[in-house]
């Protein structure tokens, strides 16, 4: 059933590629006006350029925004305020994870450290921050969902401490911001993808070895592509998900039930 987001305004950060501009689009065609935030400008205006040719000139904004940077988040949010683009719904998805550079705790640097928890935990941090601003300053209510993973949940992660760490620090994060703004009508949820194949991935990690070992790991015995999340992603800005808050959704292929 189409049009389940008609009526709202979504961001979705990190949504020049990969699971996030899958999120983007699929909000669109669901019916939200949708702000495709992203570090790189041209893959964000591109991405909302060819969302805008599938459905209407308004319903795709792209926005430059770099999320480890307090400055450029506000400055992010103040903008759509001006335009009468306060989101509804914010999907806090940008990251990183330094393949080649992060490691187990005792070779991790500090550098790559440093690096990591600025845009996985920070930058995350600084998303929810101003979006419950922006939503509280618009009446309250909204929904805030944070892009997880399985590394913040169990030992898939041994062999990247930071990109680990910063999970786990974002999962209790939506916690807090769900349990501290329930009453405002502000709901925060956490979607842990599995292992996805998205076009980094495949060109940083993907070696078939490798690739290989994780679907052995998984249960349903495939990898999990950008468009097996963006369901419950529409679920949860939209008003079905109204009594789901402080809730973590894994969409791993079981991996994380094992």
């Amino acid at each position: 059933m189409a049009g389940r987001l008609t009526g709202k305004t979504a961001l979705v950060t990190g949504a020049g590629s990969g699971i996030g501009r899958a999120i983007a689009d699929r909000f669109v065609a669901e019916g939200a006006r949708v702000v495709y935030a992203d570090r790189d400008a041209a893959a964000a205006t591109a991405a909302a350029a060819s969302a805008s040719t599938a459905a209407t000139a308004d319903s795709a904004i792209a926005l430059t925004v770099d999320i480890a940077d307090e400055s450029s988040v506000a400055a992010g949010f103040a903008t759509l305020v001006a335009r009468g683009a306060v989101p509804d719904v914010v999907v806090a998805n940008a990251g990183v994870q330094l393949f080649g550079h992060d490691a187990k705790v005792a070779d991790v640097s500090l550098e790559t450290w440093n690096r990591t928890l600025a845009v996985n935990l920070t930058g995350t941090f600084l998303t929810v921050k101003h979006a419950v601003r922006a939503m509280l300053a618009a009446g309250g209510g909204g929904s805030v969902i944070v892009t997880g993973s399985p590394t913040g949940l169990n030992g898939e992660g041994a062999d990247f401490a930071a990109y680990s760490s910063t999970k786990g620090g974002v999962h209790a994060l939506v916690r807090a911001t769900a349990m501290a703004y329930a009453r405002d009508g502000i709901r925060a949820n956490t979607v842990v993808p599995g292992y996805t194949e998205t076009a980094l991935v495949q060109a940083i990690s993907g070696d078939p070895e490798s690739r290989a070992a994780i679907v052995s790991r998984t249960p349903l015995g495939r990898a999990g592509t950008p468009d097996d999340v963006t369901g419950i992603m529409v679920y949860l800005a939209s008003d079905e998900s109204s009594y789901a808050t402080g809730a973590l959704f894994r969409v791993d292929g079981g991996m994380t039930s094992l």
